[in-house]
């Protein structure tokens, strides 16, 4: 995807904190996520203590790139801390427009981006690690990454292109926009009122993200190259809760839709470059 160059004047970034940089590598593997993440979701176990005993048997580690609090140092750090600063940068763009279009501007209002450099980090959802992949909290309107997630999704995917990388930061973005519109309280109390239909509701969400993800690629769609589509489907299908717990899990405890599902949520968005399709489709709640 042909980003332009990261503005800092239209982005709120920084880093966790710890002495450390922008990170590339340094988080357990890609097979370790695959365990952690069936651990928490067949077994219920929390990810962040799974993370931590395996980090400290492995005896952490990993590439450290020099950075400050400096916005554009952070950005500067690595390609992926460039990649990610670009692509905040064509979200809020994207985003504040489309808000203005629906007559919400006065609503919108930027998330804050913030590299995961300590090896773990208070967030305002409670302590973060660094092996726990990107995620974003709605109590702080923060998105949390971790780069050395890319190296491992580029294993889990086999896609080293930069859409897949990208179509990650949308995701975690979408649920930021979520958030701001309404749409995470409304989903919250309907889990809160069926909690029978919770696992269900969450799903929904996780697909809305997703839509909302290829609406944002759909409204820069001359900046998508060649191959990009395919990349994110790719992405999208490895991150599927069905493929990542092998099987294991029934439909009923999925948390983020099967890969189908996921692939068929961010062609929508991608597709229409329209979030009423993806509330109206995927939610049907307006």
């Amino acid at each position: 995807m042909r980003l332009n160059p990261f503005d800092t004047s239209k982005i709120n970034v920084g880093t966790t904190g710890g002495g450390g940089g922008v990170r590339r590598g340094g988080s357990i593997g890609c097979g370790g996520i695959v365990v952690v993440l069936i651990g928490a979701l067949v077994f219920g176990v929390d990810p962040g203590q799974m993370i931590g005993a395996m980090e400290g048997a492995q005896g952490g580690g990993g590439q450290q790139v020099s950075a400050s609090e400096d916005e554009q140092a952070i950005c500067s750090s690595n390609a992926y801390a460039s990649e990610s600063c670009a692509a905040l940068t064509s979200l809020n763009e994207t985003w504040a427009v489309r808000f203005q279009q629906e007559g919400m501007g006065e609503r919108f209002r930027q998330p804050r981006l913030e590299f995961a450099t300590a090896q773990r980090f208070n967030t305002g959802c409670g302590e973060g690690n660094v092996g726990m992949g990107p995620f974003y909290c709605p109590a702080d309107e923060t998105m949390y990454i971790d780069v050395g997630f890319y190296d491992q999704l580029a294993q889990m995917s086999g896609e080293r292109g930069d859409f897949a990388r990208v179509y990650v930061v949308a995701h975690e973005y979408a649920h930021h926009v979520q958030t701001i519109t309404g749409v995470s309280d409304s989903i919250r109390s309907a889990q809160s009122q069926n909690p029978r239909r919770s696992n269900q509701l969450q799903v929904l969400m996780e697909l809305h993200a997703d839509c909302y993800a290829g609406v944002w690629a759909g409204l820069n769609r001359n900046l998508i190259e060649p191959g990009d589509l395919q990349e994110g489907m790719n992405a999208a299908s490895a991150i599927g809760d069905d493929r990542l717990s092998g099987g294991r899990l029934s439909q009923e405890s999925f948390t983020h839709g099967s890969s189908q599902q996921r692939m068929a949520a961010l062609r929508l968005g991608l597709d229409s470059g329209s979030s009423d399709r993806c509330d109206n489709e995927i939610l049907n709640i307006r």
